[in-house]
């Protein structure tokens, strides 16, 4: 690894296959790297085996990868491989889902293992028409991608669940999508803006493959510790599993009264003790 620079992370009776996916590891636990991006752009390297050790089973690198040459993705694919760990799914900013930088895209992704190709942003997007739109690019991405064996996936903030003209622009996005498409939800930003990832979640059969274990609370905002906040988490995981087609969990986590590695740790003892209940 000597060339990777610093430069470049319901109701009772769902709750005992709820333990038991916890136990046997049914649902892998990762981490959003950004949770942790002070330290990726220190020594990722360090970083990512830091994360592996704690018990993460899978990690998801989030936009800079983009800049990243082949030869060094093959070595962070070397680092995984040896660590024991998966990268399911990237973030990217609009240029992976380009005509000109959606192939650098795909050769990164496939080096990694990738399954997910996911929009982590959508940029400025004007008014309703304009999440249509989205969508459109989104569905031709879509078919580029299946042809490659990847998927493609979109990841809200809360702009996507607030009300826009009345509708919100999720429900668009979900509605000029293909069923294939992963909503990938981030549950913090939907509570903030008080919605229902629950409803969410079970209104999406089969496309909320991946969710950000992000919590909030009124008073801290995203400065707690998972579990910490007021996201109703045994509820979200029974939607998740029994609906919502969920495949992989990622915690993430924007900032703590602790530093970023040992903030990730405490998530995810946290989740593990919220999983075991």
């Amino acid at each position: 690894m000597q060339n990777i620079t610093r430069r470049s992370f319901l109701a009772a009776s769902t709750m005992a296959p709820l333990a038991l996916s916890a136990a046997g590891g049914k649902i892998p636990v990762g981490l959003e790297l950004y949770s942790v991006r002070n330290e990726m752009g220190k020594d990722l390297p360090a970083t990512v085996t830091a994360v592996a050790k704690m018990g993460y089973q899978v990690v998801e690198f989030f936009a800079p990868y983009y800049d990243w040459t082949e030869d060094y993705a093959k070595q962070v694919r070397k680092l995984l491989d040896d660590l024991g760990i998966r990268c399911n799914s990237t973030h990217n900013g609009p240029k992976s889902f380009s005509t000109d930088g959606m192939q650098k895209a795909i050769d990164l992704n496939k080096i990694l293992g990738a399954k997910y190709v996911v929009m982590a942003s959508a940029g400025k997007v004007v008014g309703l028409d304009g999440w249509r739109a989205l969508g459109g690019t989104l569905t031709a991405a879509c078919e580029k991608l299946k042809a490659v064996g990847l998927r493609a996936g979109y990841h809200n903030h809360q702009t996507e669940f607030q009300l826009l003209d009345g509708k919100r622009p999720i429900e668009v996005l979900a509605a000029n999508t293909p069923k294939e498409f992963m909503l990938q939800l981030d549950v913090g930003t939907c509570v903030e803006v008080g919605q229902d990832p629950v409803a969410w979640i079970k209104a999406n059969p089969g496309r909320i493959n991946s969710l950000h274990l992000k919590d909030w609370a009124p008073d801290k905002g995203y400065g707690v510790l998972f579990g910490e906040g007021v996201c109703p988490w045994r509820q979200i995981f029974a939607a998740a599993e029994s609906v919502g087609g969920v495949e992989y969990y990622l915690i993430e986590q924007e900032g703590s009264r602790f530093a970023e590695l040992e903030t990730a740790q405490r998530c995810l003892a946290a989740y593990k003790k919220t999983r075991s209940l």
